[in-house]
């Protein structure tokens, strides 16, 4: 616009110029001055235009970058219901929490019993999910143990603690309120290659090394890792997978991170509030 205005006035003083030679230096000079501030004036707009472009620009990357990394709060860590809930040695369950949403699992199952086989439903469909994409890689996954209630594990922790002792019990049996399978989203899993057992072989067979490659995009991290045990608080654990959402879980994956380990570098302080 400003240049056909500037271009208008040009034309102007050549017509009166034409019409009254006495007047063309002045008809020359005033359109030259108009043009040369008029486009200083255009420039520092145009400059003021492309400042104001990258300062927006970079407030909506900074949110961006923002909304990527918020992965996980601490009231989430700390909720006992949250999907990303901190179950383990120092943060314990209450007695009474009953995940609301559980669902029987709709994949090849071990035992018989009903409690066992089930996950709250977000993670029971994730995964269906999972032992879908590895039956499509010939491979067959069973799940052997998920959901179990507060008595059950008194249950099964005394039994392990009667039978090895407290000390080899604390080590690969959780005690009431510390365990992750009261909170409907963790699953044992196996194969018909350990005999639908949970042993560590299970992480060499292809079976174990496909859920190793692969269960964080479905939403699951093997939580006890091999060498882990003095961060975690249990020995490897190669088929016990817990349910995080594949965002987290993969991010969690990729910087090869325990969950404690995962939290802390978050920023959150884990202190203790259960009892060993």
């Amino acid at each position: 616009m400003n240049r056909i205005r500037i271009f208008g006035l040009t034309a102007a003083a050549v017509l009166l110029a034409s019409c009254d030679g006495g007047t063309e230096e002045a008809a020359e000079e005033q359109p030259v001055e108009e043009e040369t501030q008029e486009m200083e004036e255009a420039e520092e707009a145009e400059e003021e235009t492309e400042v104001t472009v990258e300062e927006e620009n970079g407030e909506e990357e900074t949110v961006e970058e923002s909304e990527a990394e918020l992965l996980i709060t601490e009231e989430d860590v700390f909720d006992d219901g949250s999907i990303q809930a901190l179950v383990n040695k120092q943060h314990h369950l209450d007695a009474d929490y009953v995940p609301h949403d559980l669902v029987t699992v709709e994949v090849p199952t071990v035992l018989q019993n009903p409690e066992i086989n089930q996950l709250r439903a977000e993670a029971s469909s994730a995964l269906t999910e999972m032992f879908d994409a590895a039956l499509e890689d010939g491979l067959t996954l069973y799940a052997r143990s998920g959901y179990r209630s507060y008595n059950t594990q008194v249950s099964l922790y005394n039994n392990y603690k009667e039978a090895h002792g407290e000390a080899a019990a604390d080590r690969f049996s959780a005690r009431p309120g510390a365990s992750e399978h009261q909170t409907g989203l963790a699953m044992d899993v196996t194969s018909e290659s350990v005999n639908y057992e949970l042993n560590e072989a299970f992480g060499e067979t292809e079976e174990g090394v496909w859920v190793k490659e692969n269960a964080h995009d479905y939403g699951f991290i093997i939580r006890y890792p091999e060498g882990m045990e003095d961060i975690t608080g249990y020995s490897y654990e190669p088929w016990h997978l817990r349910y995080l959402g594949a965002g987290l879980a993969t991010d969690i994956h990729e910087s090869g991170l325990t969950y404690e380990e995962y939290i802390e570098e978050s920023g959150m302080d884990i202190e203790e509030d259960g009892e060993e």
